[in-house]
């Protein structure tokens, strides 16, 4: 029953939300979170799938079974990883968001329950219109939140956000569907379970189909990543939606489209992307270098992290293409890495922009002589975001990288990916140093810069409230920066599971390690 809790408790707490008093309004909200986040865990205690693989904490109960369709809910290591995540940092949102929220208090935490709830049915899902609805359904609350939340340009924002990704998801609903005509043609009976549609499609498609299903996938998740050259949405919507907007949009949201691929492209269409992997990651690295030069020339702090976003995000869609435990682990471990790192920075600039109203780096900076507290979690997570030994975004990039130089000269496709693309996409890393460090340079040190007549209300460090909510973001990458194996461990089954389909890619991180000559 967990994973059906993990649904219904958002949901019903956004339903409390809509008639408590407006007063006990955020109360609710957070203290429904953090029950959520409870039984998340508790979940995770219980599940037995931890380095083991399979599914676990599963739950089915019928809808049209004349048409195979179950509300069919269930979860292997890797989804419960991103459940957890959803989980944890919805509680921190609500809290980030108790001062910057001033207006239709009452709709702004509705829509963000709802919006968890739709998140976390993305990972539960069994049934591939389960799945479909709840990643569909999540456009509607993040429409509304930056639509009526935003910053001044927050209509085109809304509007662009929803265009995009709203097509692409039509696209890849096409390639699902054909996917459960195709498997009822051949067993004369409709099924929409995803390990069973998967079981089917990898077998029973020819190749041209499954390049034709892999384009319609791309088409939604490539949007939703979002991956060069459809990444043009993301940057605005960062920047005009609300800081808890943010958060989500960077720590769970982009994460669908990363998952998406990671659940239906890799098991359903191997053939497929054996073929076309080479070009996919040229889209990806193209991505991390154009978005992080991008980064270069911005003068909004915040449309700096959001086009970070971008160039991160390739380095996961790299690893998963590298089809072998090293990218992938570390493309999983990416994806909660950066849902750590960058919506911590997205909280930090959000808590400058409440005392200053601007992000404009030619206005603002020596904050470090102002607000002390603030510079320090600021340079902290910047330092995680470029990948400092130690901390978490070092292991999980340095794992992408090492997947993509192993690619093709191990297992069964030679000249898959290789050196020559590990070389040049790290690159990224050495732009993502100078830009982030060139911001922190500008913004945290130097003589102090304030805007006239621009104080606002709160006190000029961060307040005890600010604090407790990026604590546990800096637990988190310290964490992961130095236990990395536990999380790598908890996935290791999931990601044999799904290696299992490309015959010789299915091996541990230590073979990879070794056949790569390094120690494992």
């Amino acid at each position: 029953m967990f994973a059906l809790l993990l649904l219904v408790i958002p949901i019903l707490t956004a339903v409390a939300v809509l008639f408590v008093p407006e007063r006990t309004i955020r109360t609710c909200a957070f203290l429904g979170s953090l029950v959520a986040a409870g039984v998340a865990i508790l979940a995770a205690i219980s599940f037995g799938g931890w380095g083991n693989g399979g599914w676990g904490l599963e739950y089915s109960t019928p809808l049209l079974p004349l048409y195979g369709i179950h509300l069919s809910l269930g979860v292997d290591s890797v989804a419960l990883l991103l459940v957890l995540l959803t989980a944890g940092l919805m509680p921190l949102a609500i809290l980030g968001s108790w001062s910057g929220i001033q207006h239709r208090i009452r709709e702004y935490y509705t829509w963000l329950l709802v919006l968890s709830a739709a998140m976390t049915g993305v990972f539960l899902a069994r049934d591939l219109l389960v799945f479909y609805v709840c990643f569909e359904f999540t456009l509607v609350p993040m429409y509304f939140l930056i639509a009526i939340y935003g910053s001044s340009n927050r209509a085109w924002a809304s509007l662009k956000f929803f265009i995009y990704t709203f097509l692409g998801s039509l696209l890849a609903l096409a390639g699902l569907l054909y996917v459960a005509w195709a498997a009822a043609s051949h067993l004369g009976e409709w099924t929409f379970s995803i390990p069973a549609l998967s079981d089917f499609a990898s077998a029973g498609l020819t190749s041209t189909e499954q390049t034709w299903i892999l384009a319609a996938l791309l088409a939604g998740f490539a949007v939703k990543i979002p991956l060069f050259p459809v990444h043009t949405w993301l940057p605005l919507a960062h920047t005009e939606a609300p800081t808890a907007g943010s958060v989500i949009l960077a720590g769970v949201l982009l994460k669908l489209g990363t998952y998406g691929i990671y659940r239906f492209v890799l098991p359903m269409v191997p053939a497929a992307v054996v073929e076309w992997a080479p070009f996919l990651a040229v889209l990806a690295i193209i991505g991390i270098l154009y978005a992080a030069l991008i980064c270069w020339v911005q003068t909004d702090v915040k449309k700096l992290v959001a086009y970070s976003s971008v160039s991160h995000l390739g380095f996961c869609v790299l690893g998963l293409l590298a089809l072998n435990p090293l990218g992938m682990q570390g493309s999983v471990l990416y994806m909660i890495n950066h849902g750590l790192s960058t919506g911590a920075l997205f909280f930090l600039i959000g808590m400058m922009y409440e005392r200053y109203h601007t992000r404009d780096m030619g206005q603002i900076g020596g904050l470090a002589r102002v607000m002390p507290v603030w510079s320090f979690f600021m340079v902290f997570f910047v330092l995680a975001s470029v990948g400092l030994p130690g901390l978490n975004g070092f292991v999980s990039e340095f794992l992408c990288l090492m997947g993509t130089f192993a690619a093709g000269s191990t297992g069964a496709y030679p000249g898959l990916l290789g050196p020559w693309f590990a070389a040049v996409a790290a690159l990224g890393m050495i732009f993502a140093a100078m830009y982030l460090l060139i911001m922190v340079g500008k913004v945290v040190f130097g003589p102090v810069r304030e805007p006239a007549n621009e104080r606002g209300p709160l006190p000029a460090d961060l307040n005890l409230r600010e604090i407790i909510v990026l604590v546990p973001l800096a637990v988190g990458c310290v964490y992961l920066g130095v236990q990395p194996d536990v999380a790598m461990h908890a996935m290791e089954g999931a990601i044999r599971d799904t290696l299992a389909i490309y015959p010789d890619l299915a091996g541990s991180v230590h073979d990879m390690l070794a056949s790569t000559g390094a120690e494992p």
